[in-house]
C-alpha cells in the first residue's frame, strides 16, 4: 500500500494552490499503487492511464478532502477514497465517450478513438475491425478502473479506528446507489435525445443531470464527511449538510458544462463546440429556448437538432436561437440559485479554512472556462 500523504494545512494557501496540492496527492498515490503493474497487455495499461495523465483539476477528490477536513477529520485518512472517486469518475467518462461517439476528450483522442487508430496503424485491421477493437479496449479500460476504485475504498479500513462498518457502507453506497443513479442518468440522456423536445420538462432534465453528475458529487461530500467523522451514518447532520451542498453543486456543474458546450472557445474546451446540438442532447438550454421560440423556429430546431446531416451553418443558427431566446441567461440563473442553496446547506458547518475551500470550490464550478 502506498504511503498516504500527511496533511499540511497552510492558512495562506490559495484555493487553486489547494487544488494543485490535492491533485499531487492523488497522482502520487496512483504512481505508487502496485496494481498498475498487473495491467497487461500494454494497451490496457495505456488505456487506464490515458485520461489520468491529462486529468483536470481533480474536483471530486478535492471536495472529498475538503469535506473530511470541514468536519474536523484528518485529510490523509481520506486519500484512498479520493483516489477511488477519481478512478470511478474516469471509468464513467471512458464509457460515456463510447456511447456518445466522441472523438476528443480534453483536447486529446478519446480512449476508443486512440485504440481504433492504433489498430489501423498496425495494418492488421480493416476499418470495421479497428473500430471494434477501439471500443473493446475502451470497455475493458473502464472495467479495470471501476474495479480498481472499489479495491481502493477497501484500503480505508483501519482496525485501530474500528471503521469497518463505515468502509462497507461507503462501498455499498458507491456501488449501488451512485452506480444505479449514474447508469440511469446516462440511459435517460440517450433516450431523451430521441424524444420529442416538447415532451420533456425542466424537471425531467434536472433529474437526469442529478443522476449523471450530482449523485457522484453528493457521494464525494458524504464520503469525506463520513471518513472525517468516522461514522457509517449517512443521515448524520454534518454528513447531510455537506452531501446536500455537493449534490446541488453537482447539478450546477452540469449546467455550466452545457453553457460552455455552447459558448466556450473550442481549443480551451478540448472538444467541438455545439456538439450537444449535433448529437441531439436535450439540454436545459435547448428545452427553455424551444419553449420561447416561434412556431417556425421550433420547426427549424426540430429539423436540425440531432441530425447527422445538419450543416455547420444550421448548427450555428440553432446556437444563435438559443442565445437569442435567453437560454444562457436562464440556465445561468438556475445555476446561481443552486449554488446559493448549496451554500445555505453548509451554514451549519463550523467556520474553517476547509469550509472556505468548499465555498471557493462551489464558486469555481460556475466560474470556470472549461
Amino acid at each position: 500500500m502506498p504511503n498516504i500523504p500527511m496533511t499540511k494545512l497552510n492558512e495562506e494557501e490559495s484555493f487553486l494552490e489547494a487544488l494543485k496540492t490535492r491533485k499531487k496527492w492523488v497522482n502520487d498515490y496512483l504512481k505508487k499503487d502496485y496494481r498498475k503493474e498487473l495491467f497487461i497487455p500494454q494497451d490496457i495499461y495505456d488505456g487506464v492511464f490515458s485520461y489520468l495523465r491529462v486529468s483536470g483539476k481533480v474536483l471530486r477528490p478535492s471536495v472529498l478532502y475538503f469535506s473530511c477536513g470541514a468536519v474536523g477529520g484528518e485529510e490523509s485518512l481520506a486519500t484512498p477514497a479520493a483516489v477511488a472517486i477519481e478512478l470511478f469518475h474516469t471509468w464513467t467518462i471512458v464509457h460515456d465517450d463510447i456511447m456518445d461517439r466522441d472523438k476528443l476528450r480534453r483536447g486529446s483522442k478519446t480512449v476508443h478513438e486512440e485504440f481504433r487508430q492504433r489498430a489501423l496503424d498496425t495494418g492488421k485491421f480493416d476499418q470495421k475491425e479497428a473500430y471494434h477493437y477501439g471500443v473493446s479496449v475502451g470497455i475493458m479500460t473502464g472495467e479495470v478502473q471501476h474495479g480498481w476504485a472499489t479495491s481502493l475504498l477497501s484500503e480505508l479500513y483501519d482496525p485501530d479506528l474500528g471503521n469497518g462498518e463505515m468502509v462497507i457502507e461507503l462501498i455499498r453506497y458507491l456501488e449501488t446507489d451512485v452506480l444505479l443513479a449514474l447508469v440511469g442518468g446516462q440511459a435517460l440522456d440517450i433516450g431523451f435525445s430521441k424524444a420529442p423536445i416538447d415532451s420533456l420538462t425542466e424537471k425531467d432534465v434536472i433529474d437526469m443531470y442529478w443522476r449523471k453528475t450530482g449523485a457522484l458529487y453528493e457521494f464525494a461530500g458524504a464520503a469525506g464527511a463520513m471518513i472525517g467523522l468516522n461514522t457509517k451514518n449517512r443521515i448524520h447532520p454534518q454528513v447531510q449538510a455537506i452531501s446536500s451542498f455537493t449534490s446541488e453543486c453537482g447539478v450546477a456543474f452540469q449546467l455550466k458544462d452545457d453553457i460552455l458546450g455552447l459558448t466556450a472557445d473550442e481549443a480551451t474546451l478540448g472538444k467541438p463546440v455545439c456538439s450537444d446540438i449535433r448529437e441531439g442532447k436535450r439540454t436545459l438550454l435547448l428545452i427553455y429556448a424551444y419553449q420561447k421560440s416561434s412556431s417556425a423556429e421550433k420547426s427549424f430546431i426540430r429539423d436540425v437538432v440531432g441530425k447527422s446531416s445538419a450543416r455547420d451553418s444550421q448548427i450555428k443558427e440553432v446556437r444563435d436561437l438559443i442565445m437569442m431566446r435567453g437560454g444562457v441567461e436562464y440556465v445561468n440563473s438556475i445555476m446561481e440559485t443552486r449554488i446559493a442553496r448549496a451554500i445555505e446547506n453548509i451554514e451549519a458547518i463550523s467556520d474553517s479554512l476547509y469550509k472556505k475551500y468548499l465555498i471557493n470550490w462551489a464558486e469555481y464550478l460556475i466560474g470556470r472556462s472549461f
